[in-house]
């Protein structure tokens, strides 16, 4: 993959906001596990029994989009070896949550391989295939150069009727009906005359 363009971002905030939604996440996590377990532990089971799952689910996310974040910062580039080290260090943080240090190297080597190809790949959503250097306007020019079809085009492939009335439409309706049916249709306009009001 190419590197693209680096603008410094700000770590403290991103970090800060993937806390934000991984402890969110941990919470809507803790919460159905609450309400599915098998005794009944109250409303605040969620924070006392499942406390250490939220906090370890936001500062997991937290930590990842930090280091990623800064990681980029550093290096002045965008690209996969960001997220790599973002990985693993969030999954430093889940192996130290598990008390065992084969699993901080582990988590954070399996963390590291998992992000690190997936940003390498494109991702779910495909964002390092996007040209971020293309300015607004050329690129929806590029668009509209690549992606726009002739009317002609669009009615061959749609077809007429159902509403889509092209230029001609009407005589070529008419004269379709003459030959299907062998009648002769009068066509009515729409818009009235002055002799007619």
């Amino acid at each position: 993959m190419g590197e693209v363009r680096h603008e410094p971002v700000d770590a403290i905030k991103l970090g800060s906001y993937g806390a934000l939604f991984g402890g969110g996440c941990g919470l809507f996590a803790a919460a159905v596990q609450n309400a599915l377990a098998k005794h009944n532990v109250g409303a605040w089971g969620v924070f006392t029994r499942s406390g250490l799952l939220i906090t370890g689910v936001g500062a997991t996310s937290g930590a990842t989009i930090f280091t990623a974040a800064v990681m980029a910062n550093l290096r002045e580039t965008r690209d996969w070896k960001n997220w790599s080290a973002g990985g693993f260090a969030g999954g430093v943080i889940q192996g130290l949550i598990a008390r065992s240090m084969p699993k901080v190297f582990g988590f954070g080597l399996s963390f590291a391989a998992i992000l690190g190809a997936a940003d390498y790949t494109g991702g779910l959503v495909g964002h390092n295939r996007i040209n971020h250097n293309a300015d607004e306007y050329e690129e929806k020019e590029r668009m509209r150069r690549t992606r726009r079809r002739p009317i002609e085009e669009t009615l061959e492939f749609v077809g007429e009727g159902r509403g889509i009335k092209p230029p001609g439409y009407e005589e070529r309706r008419v004269q379709r009906l003459k030959e299907k049916y062998g009648v002769e249709i009068n066509t009515v306009s729409a818009v009235a005359t002055d002799e007619e009001t």
